[in-house]
């Protein structure tokens, strides 16, 4: 634990502050701490549950003595603190639903005036902040971090030095492989990743940095009970994105910069990055990309949950959404088409009595001053909606145009859709098929290769170039009939944006009237 907070939990305790909250999932931390507090200040330290009553710390469940029923009732535990005549520190587990009792919480107003004048200290511990109103004069509330990279590192070596020292399974992890399990970790409590640990161990036979997909598989689990968030288990590598090699080297340039060699190197830890392009052209895909070269969470904010009818909720909302990805750090948060999210901030004080544009300067805010490393992937296909205070430097690192692919991109992107669909693509006439292509977007690259697929499987025959050549013949992209939008992008792009591509953009030409009467 960090010694910051332990200090500062000792600090109050001795200074006879009557009533510290301590919020925290982790009881057993909280408890050593204070046991070692406790030794160190010659104090005893007792331990009240609901389910067991009031008992000396330490007491276990196969004791003759492991229920106090005496003391099981909140009111009659909170008794017995004003009885006690030695120094002592009361630790209450989940007290927070008995304080919107009156009786209760008049007894703990009563006890805390008490409480200044003893050695005694009464700890309430629990996942969530309650306090009513009447008491938040009268408690300290003191928020207990999740394990850092130090507590982490400790438990990875308990846990190698046991189990090389059971025989069955020996562990050998070198510094660079240790600080990646260690990255991936970052979030879980000490019992979760103990957990995962055993876990790995079990069902892979080892514990190094190439299962890291099974930790990553426990913080899946957070992620989902959130219900703000949506956990992307990214398929996509790097190489399934065609084209882009700006953005590419960019995004490998800081694959290791959550590490703490990065920190020690004074980098902080990077923002995050705007792409804004055509639709279809890989946006959404780059980004389920890096969370594969990275190898962290992806995860999903989705504006429509964070948008509550009820007042207040929606703020309070994207406050959990973001304590959640920092908890889970280091990770990437992902925002697709960001301009439809926070569109009619402007507007907000009389479209939605200001909701959006509070839910908007909140989530501004977290970009400005974060220091979790969570790294915000946005997307936006039109510009003309996101608002200016989101483009400016210091909320995100860079803001990248993401254009239609050249001929020599949309040779490699149908290679990379020949290949998945178990095609070789050396028995095909890229060059062919990428020429006749030109304003096609990686997305309708795709589709062309599915429908020339559904057409020779109809006739029991394999896919050949003609079929790529015939299904695009029947194919008008979205480029030549939205021609005008698209050149008005690329003009603004070409002064406020980097290139995702060293490739020069080619001329959109326009559809024919008589094909845009058809599609009409």
């Amino acid at each position: 634990m960090s010694s910051t907070y332990a200090e500062e939990i000792e600090t109050l305790i001795r200074a006879r502050y009557p009533v510290l909250y301590i919020v925290s999932y982790e009881e057993s931390r909280v408890e050593n701490l204070l046991q070692d507090i406790a030794v160190k200040r010659n104090k005893r330290l007792m331990t009240w549950s609901i389910s067991r009553g009031l008992l000396p710390y330490g007491t276990s469940l196969q004791s003759s003595r492991h229920v106090d029923e005496s003391t099981r009732d909140p009111g009659n535990a909170l008794d017995q603190v004003v009885k006690a005549v030695e120094p002592a520190i009361y630790l209450f587990k989940d007290f927070h639903p008995f304080l919107c009792d009156p009786t209760i919480s008049r007894k703990v107003r009563e006890l805390a005036l008490y409480l200044k004048n003893t050695y005694t200290t009464l700890v309430l511990v629990s996942p969530t902040q309650k306090i009513p109103l009447e008491l938040e004069k009268d408690i300290a509330v003191c928020q207990i971090p999740l394990p850092d990279v130090h507590d982490l590192r400790d438990l990875l070596d308990r846990t190698i030095d046991e189990v090389n020292k059971g025989g069955q399974v020996h562990v050998q992890l070198d510094d660079a492989g240790k600080e990646r399990v260690l990255q991936a970790t970052l979030g879980l409590t000490l019992t979760e990743a103990e957990n995962v640990f055993a876990k790995a161990l079990v069902r892979d036979g080892k514990l190094d940095s190439e299962n890291l997909d099974t930790i990553l598989s426990e913080k899946e689990q957070l992620i989902r009970k959130s219900g703000l968030l949506e956990y992307y288990r990214a398929q996509e590598q790097f190489h399934d994105v065609g084209g882009y090699d700006l953005l590419k080297v960019w995004l490998m340039k800081r694959q290791a910069a959550f590490s703490e060699r990065a920190r020690e190197f004074g980098l902080p830890a990077p923002k995050g990055v705007l792409l804004i392009g055509v639709q279809g052209c890989g946006k959404s895909l780059s980004a389920k990309a890096v969370s594969s070269l990275w190898k962290v969470p992806l995860l999903r904010l989705d504006m429509g949950k964070v948008f509550s009818s009820l007042v207040g909720s929606s703020e309070e909302n994207v406050r959990n959404a973001i304590r959640v990805a920092e908890s889970v750090a280091p990770a990437i948060l992902w925002i697709d088409e960001i301009e439809k999210a926070f569109a009619g901030v402007q507007s907000s004080a009389f479209s939605d009595a200001g909701t959006t544009a509070r839910v908007f300067g909140n989530f501004l805010t977290w970009l400005q001053e974060k220091t979790a490393p969570v790294f915000v992937i946005a997307t936006a296909n039109n510009v003309q909606q996101l608002p200016a205070e989101l483009l400016r430097k210091g909320r995100l690192d860079d803001i990248f145009f993401v254009d239609l692919p050249t001929q020599p991109e949309r040779e490699e992107i149908f290679s990379i859709h020949l290949r998945r669909r178990k095609r070789d693509p050396k028995k095909f006439d890229l060059k062919a098929v990428a020429q006749v292509t030109s304003g096609f977007s990686g997305a309708e690259i795709e589709e062309a290769v599915i429908s020339a697929l559904f057409d020779v499987f109809s006739v029991a025959q394999d896919i050949t170039t003609e079929a790529i050549l015939k299904s695009v013949s029947e194919t008008v992209p979205l480029s030549k009939t939205m021609k005008e939008q698209i050149d008005e992008l690329r003009e603004w792009a070409g002064s406020r944006a980097r290139r995702a591509s060293s490739q020069e953009s080619e001329a959109i030409e326009a559809a024919p009237m008589g094909r845009k009467l058809e599609l009409a």
